[in-house]
Order: structure tokens, then C-alpha cells, then sequence
């Protein structure tokens, strides 16, 4: 039984003492009534065996296992010193929220007897203050937005500043005038057949050729917008991206006539006019690739439309000679066609082999060009340059032996013939048609399309001086010569259907009597009097000049289209101005008396009257 009493006593001590521990780290929650609102002064407690009690339980707990003989006098020393350190500061901490919450609520008691019912108070900030908080808050968002190029004053983003935007607009009035005599029977669209379906020249055919009109008499009202912009990318290398209105995809017009393309008020196309990369390590050379401005010094309108666009890779290079005196070269190469991924014939062959892919026929322009310009004095200055272009492949070819039973069919060189083209280009038939029953012998079913009947290399002559010895008004000389070198003079007239002597023949199937009247040459002269350019108010000047451009000289789809209506085997005068109406706006006035060299009757005379602006 004893031993059962010194087990439980033990048990005991291990629960007093864990109490104890609990009891230590619990804040005090109860005082004297006497200590409310007294800040007093912490007492070091006594370890004493005497009966009175503290009225802290720690420090009574401590002492009783002291009695116990659990802790020793040391021991029980240090746990009493902590227990009231820490019943000290939970006592300061309470008094202080007490304090504070009893002033707030006295604050708080009058401001609400000083005030009516349903007020509200609002802390005051003076005018001053407002302002300095102000301005230091947008000081701080300015120091940060001028630090990342965000929104610094008067000046763009670091991305933008490299980009340039530029623009032109053009409202037109164009009249077409024709004078009587002209053939509208001959007048064949020869570009209309090549890009639809393909055209029965046979004689039983009841359906005229498509024609262009040659005798009635045209007013429109036309606009042109180009939109473009050039971006700084690196060390030299930009790029370039331009988009202009247009009534189709033609490479010589960006016009659109107001109330065409369906009328009522219809939207107008857009189109990409430029888009090329240009890398210019330093200002005499440059690299460019892609759809780019015509790389070629070109005074004139004789070669080449003033806007038309390349495709294709350029380099351009210039030389000081002399002090005022610089060499210039330019050169390229230019996909001029490029051959449909499917491209082929869909349907059986006439021998009943499968349907056919046809081989590549890629047409391509290969073009050089040397120069030397020179400013002697501010009184005179001149240009001269030769340019050679190889137009490889646009030569129509008389396909193999073919059977065509109707517009749906194909031959084997379908893809000769051009896919765009104005008028004046002599042309032949491309399709060689097998004779049969199922044609009657050749007399029916002869679905054509046309190629070109000559080869293109033409070299060109051009020149340009400018005296300025009544600055800013000038006196312009402008000139240029042009030759196909390769046109074919001995070429079988029998195979052509147009720009013919006696009878025009649009079928190749008969013999007609006639002559080939094509020609090769070209030329044009004209002078300038009055500023160089038009930039300011009553800025002007005058022209006139005199062109010559032979059927078969250069490729009709890329000359000018506006002299004669378009293309070549055209000869006339034009005459004309411009007058500054504002800052980069302008009036211009033009008159272009066009009439045929060869073939059959054409004459025309062309009125435009213009307002120009550009940015």
C-alpha cells in the first residue's frame, strides 16, 4: 500500500509541474480592484514557504512545488523572476488599448453633440497640398513613361520613330474623244480572248471577237489612292509596303472610275502596290527584293508606265567620277510570269491517254542599265544612260497537233500566250487544231487563244538636260530611243492576225494576201518649262512633246496607258501643265492627240484634268 502512495505521489508531481508550465505562458487576465488605471511598480517575488498566497497562480505554483520538494530554491528563483516579468508587460499592454480606446471614444462623443444629425466629417486637405500631391504624382509617371519611350513629351516610341508613313490622292476627269474613220470591226481585244475562255474563229462562228470601242466617245470620273509606308529595321535594311485603289490588278492603272465596278455607290478594291526589303549599307549601293519601284532611270513614259511596279531582286550602284560628275548601274532580274502549281490539260488527250500536268513556262525579265550624270554648274546639268531588257519566253508557240472539241479543251502551249496585254502587239494563233470529222474538216470548232509573234530585247537610248540658269525656273529637255533588236522583219505573214496590209485576219487557218507592217523603233522628245517640281503655292510649268512607239518596239502590257488609250503602234503629240494650289497640291492639265502607224484605222484624243495632293 505504501508503494501504491509513493506511485500516485509521483504521478502527481509530473501533472503539478505540467500545470505549472501551462500556467507560466497563459497571460494574467485578473488584478486587484486597487491597480485599475495605476501603472505600478514591478516587485521581485519572494520564494517563501508561508502560507499567504501571491495573487499570481504561476508564482503560487512555484512555490508549492518548492514546498513539495519538486524544484529547488534556485530553480523555483528564476521561473518566479520570469513569471512576473511577463505579468508586467501583459498588464502595460492592456492599460495603454485601454487608454487609447477611451480617448477615441471621447473624441469621437463630442465631435458627434457638435454636430447636427445625418453630418459627416471629412478630413481637410488644403488647396496647396492637392496641388503638390498632383504635380509630384505626375512627375513620377512622366519620369517613368519618358524612361521606357512610352509617352515622352513630343516624342514617339523608339519603334515608331523608325517608321514613315506617305501618301498621294489624285481626283481625275478624263475625256475620250474619237474622231469618224475609226474600224470598229478590227478593233479586236486580244487580251479579253487570252484571259477568258478561248475564241471559235472558225467562219461559222455567228458571235463577232470581243473589240475595244474605237468610236463612241467616254466622260469619267476617276481617283487614285496610294497609301504606303517605310519602316528603318537595321544597320541599313528597311522595308517597304504600299497599297493603291484600282479597278482591277492591271500593272499600268491604279484608277478607279466612280460608279464602276457595279455602281450603286459599291466599295472599290484595294491592292498591295509595293512590298519589297531594301538593304543599303551605305548611300552608293543597294540591295532590294521583292514588288519595287522601277529600278531604271527612265526620263520619259516611252519604255516603261511612270508607276508601274517590279517583281524581283535589283541592285543599284553610283560612282563619283569627278567632282560633280557620277556613274550610275542598275540591274535585276524580274519573274514577269511564273507557271500555276496545277497547271495542265484536265481532260483526256485525243490519242485517250490520261489528263496531263503541262511543263513549267516561266517568263522572265533580264535588264541592265549604265549611266553618268553631271551638274557643271547650277546653270547646267545633264543625264544620259543605255539600258538593255531580255524579256525571255514571251514569245508565243505554235503547239503540237491538237484536237479541240470545244472551249473547255486545251493544247500544250496554252501558256505562251500573255496573261495581260493593252493593244498594238502583233499577235498569232497559238493552237494547232487537227482537221477532222468531229470539225468538219477544220470549218468548225476552232477555239484559239493568241501569243505574241515577235521576241523582245529592246535597247534603250535615254537623256535628259535641264538648264537652270533662270532658277527655280528651268528649261527641261528630255529624250529617248528605243529598238528591238530582236524583231523579226522576215516573219511569215500568213501566221499573224493582225497589223497587216490589205485584209486583217484573226484566223490562221486561210491565207491572207497583205504584208507585215510591224514595226521596232521608238522615240520621244519633250520640254519642260517652269519648276522642276510642284511644291508651293503658284509653283508651275508647261510641256509639250511628240512619241512614236512601233507595234512590235516593246511589250504593250507595260507601257504607258494613257497616251492613244494604251500600248504601242501609236503616234501623236501631247501638250499640258501644272499649276501649285496650296502646299503639295496641285491642278493638272494634259491633251494627248493619238493615231495608229500600221494596221487598221485608230485615232483617239484623250483630255485629263487633275487635282493632286500628296504627304
Amino acid at each position: 500500500m505504501f508503494e501504491r502512495k509513493s506511485g500516485a505521489r509521483r504521478s502527481s508531481l509530473v501533472f503539478v509541474a505540467s500545470l505549472c508550465a501551462c500556467a507560466g505562458s497563459a497571460p494574467v487576465v485578473a488584478q486587484d480592484a486597487a491597480d485599475e488605471g495605476k501603472t505600478p511598480e514591478p516587485k521581485p517575488a519572494r520564494v517563501s514557504r508561508a502560507k499567504p498566497l501571491s495573487p499570481n497562480a504561476t508564482i503560487n505554483l512555484v512555490n508549492l512545488l518548492v514546498k513539495q520538494g519538486v524544484l529547488t530554491e534556485e530553480q523555483a528563483k528564476s521561473l518566479v523572476e520570469q513569471a512576473a516579468n511577463e505579468a508586467y508587460v501583459q498588464r502595460q499592454a492592456a492599460k495603454d488599448a485601454t487608454v487609447k480606446a477611451g480617448d477615441a471614444a471621447k473624441v469621437a462623443a463630442a465631435a458627434a453633440a457638435a454636430s447636427p444629425p445625418g453630418v459627416k466629417h471629412v478630413t481637410y486637405v488644403p488647396e496647396v497640398v492637392k496641388r503638390q500631391l498632383r504635380e509630384d504624382i505626375k512627375n513620377e509617371v512622366m519620369a517613368q513613361a519618358e524612361k521606357e519611350n512610352w509617352a515622352s513629351p513630343g516624342k514617339y516610341p523608339e519603334w515608331a520613330s523608325r517608321i514613315q508613313f506617305y501618301g498621294d490622292m489624285r481626283l481625275r476627269y478624263r475625256g475620250i474623244y474619237y474622231p469618224s474613220g475609226n474600224d470598229q470591226y478590227d478593233a479586236v481585244n486580244f487580251n479579253a480572248i487570252n484571259t477568258g475562255s478561248p475564241y471559235d474563229v472558225s467562219k461559222t462562228n455567228p458571235y463577232y471577237y470581243p473589240t475595244y470601242d474605237v468610236t463612241q466617245n467616254r466622260d469619267q470620273f476617276r481617283f487614285r489612292g496610294r497609301l504606303g509606308m517605310v519602316a528603318d529595321l537595321h544597320d541599313g535594311l528597311s522595308a517597304s509596303l504600299r497599297f493603291a485603289g484600282g479597278e482591277n490588278n492591271s500593272p499600268v492603272s491604279q484608277n478607279q472610275t466612280f460608279g464602276a465596278s457595279g455602281g450603286n455607290f459599291s466599295t472599290y478594291s484595294l491592292w498591295i502596290d509595293r512590298a519589297f526589303f531594301k538593304y543599303q549599307p551605305r548611300e552608293e549601293f543597294s540591295l532590294t527584293a521583292g514588288r519595287m519601284d522601277n529600278p531604271f532611270w527612265s526620263p520619259t513614259d516611252l519604255v516603261w508606265y511612270r508607276d508601274i511596279g517590279f517583281d524581283g531582286f535589283a541592285a543599284r550602284g553610283k560612282y563619283e567620277i569627278a567632282e560633280g560628275i557620277t556613274s550610275f548601274v542598275a540591274g535585276g532580274a524580274f519573274p514577269v510570269f511564273n507557271t500555276d502549281l496545277n497547271a495542265g490539260i484536265n481532260l483526256p488527250a485525243y490519242d485517250g491517254g490520261p489528263p496531263t500536268k503541262l511543263p513549267s513556262h516561266d517568263k522572265w525579265l533580264f535588264a541592265g542599265q549604265l549611266g553618268v550624270s553631271a551638274k557643271l554648274n547650277d546653270d547646267y546639268a545633264f543625264k544620259i544612260a543605255a539600258a538593255y531588257y531580255d524579256f525571255s519566253k514571251v514569245q508565243g508557240e505554235l503547239s503540237s497537233p491538237c484536237r479541240v472539241y470545244s472551249a473547255s479543251d486545251g493544247c500544250n502551249t496554252d501558256l505562251t500566250r500573255p496573261s495581260f496585254a493593252q493593244r498594238g502587239n502583233t499577235y498569232m494563233p497559238l493552237r494547232s487544231i487537227i482537221s477532222d470529222t468531229s470539225n468538219s474538216g477544220g470549218t468548225t470548232g476552232q477555239y484559239q487563244y493568241f501569243g505574241l509573234a515577235q521576241q523582245f530585247r529592246p535597247f534603250v537610248a535615254s537623256g535628259e538636260i535641264d538648264f537652270g540658269h533662270f532658277d527655280p525656273v528651268h528649261v527641261v529637255l528630255n529624250g529617248e530611243y528605243l529598238v528591238n533588236t530582236a524583231f523579226d522583219g522576215k516573219i511569215r505573214p500568213d501566221i499573224l492576225a493582225n497589223n497587216l496590209t490589205g485584209a486583217f485576219q484573226i484566223s490562221a487557218n486561210e491565207w491572207y494576201p497583205g504584208n507585215y507592217v510591224g514595226g521596232k523603233y521608238g522615240y520621244l522628245a519633250s520640254a519642260t518649262v517652269g519648276h522642276r517640281e510642284i511644291r508651293r503655292l503658284w509653283d508651275w510649268n508647261v510641256f509639250a512633246g511628240y512619241k512614236y512607239l512601233g507595234s512590235d518596239a516593246m511589250v504593250d502590257a507595260f507601257v504607258d496607258a494613257d497616251f492613244g488609250l494604251g500600248g504601242t503602234n501609236l503616234k501623236g503629240y501631247f501638250v499640258g501643265g501644272n499649276l501649285g494650289v496650296g502646299k503639295n497640291v496641285w491642278l493638272s492639265l494634259r491633251w494627248m492627240s493619238a493615231n495608229s502607224i500600221s494596221g487598221v484605222p485608230y485615232a483617239v484624243d484623250v483630255l485629263h484634268v487633275d487635282l493632286n495632293g500628296k504627304f
